[in-house]
């Protein structure tokens, strides 16, 4: 069975994809079960070229089929950020916790119906041949008040969906897999990943 780099260091991403990916006939690998500790500088100004970005240079460093993303949460409120700076929003350092508080606090004199905001996902898949494809997902709701829920990572406590009346870390994975920006973006890779898979067996 051919591998397949999932190109993150990010357990908690590690995890959906192996949840979202199940059943591709491919073995799932991360950077650190490949032994690869190289780091991307990403200074591009989108989603997309970051994604690619890293697809390809894992692709090319590995000589394996890679899969990379780039997130971001974009709140209206603050223009679009934290956008593809939302890992980085409070410090290179900065835990999830200290992400959404300093979120939190940049939205304190914002009123409920003006905090909307979009998680925003692209995956980029790249082989060693130089070739990438890129599939996009997203998904719209509210920044709520407070944190609410365990599951999940990064800015999914704050994340609300008024239709569910819940937050993103409120949800089960399954659930949270259907609607999430990641789920949908990797619904699209998983077809091309499933053609890719043809290809390498003949």
């Amino acid at each position: 069975m051919p591998k397949l780099l999932l190109a993150t260091t990010n357990q908690g991403k590690a995890r959906e994809y192996r949840h979202l990916l199940k059943g591709l006939p491919f073995q799932l690998v991360t950077l650190a079960e490949e032994g690869i500790h190289i780091a991307v500088d990403e200074k591009n100004t989108t989603f997309e070229e970051n994604a690619r970005l890293k697809a390809t240079v894992y692709s090319n460093f590995s000589h394996l089929i890679t899969l990379a993303d780039d997130s971001g949460l974009e709140v209206d409120a603050l223009g679009g950020e934290p956008g593809i700076r939302s890992a980085r929003f409070a410090g290179d350092e900065a835990s999830d916790e200290d992400k959404v508080e300093r979120l939190l606090a940049r939205l304190k004199e914002v009123p409920w119906e003006k905090r909307t905001a979009r998680f925003r996902c692209v995956i980029a898949i790249a082989n060693p041949e130089g070739r990438t494809e890129l599939c996009h997902g997203e998904c719209r709701g509210l920044i709520a008040f407070e944190p609410k829920g365990n599951n999940g990572f990064g800015y999914d406590p704050i994340f609300y969906f008024p239709e569910l009346d819940k937050t993103m870390a409120e949800l089960p994975l399954e659930t949270k897999n259907q609607i999430s920006h990641r789920g949908r973006a990797a619904q699209e890779a998983y077809r091309m990943l499933e053609q890719l898979a043809e290809k390498v067996k003949t």
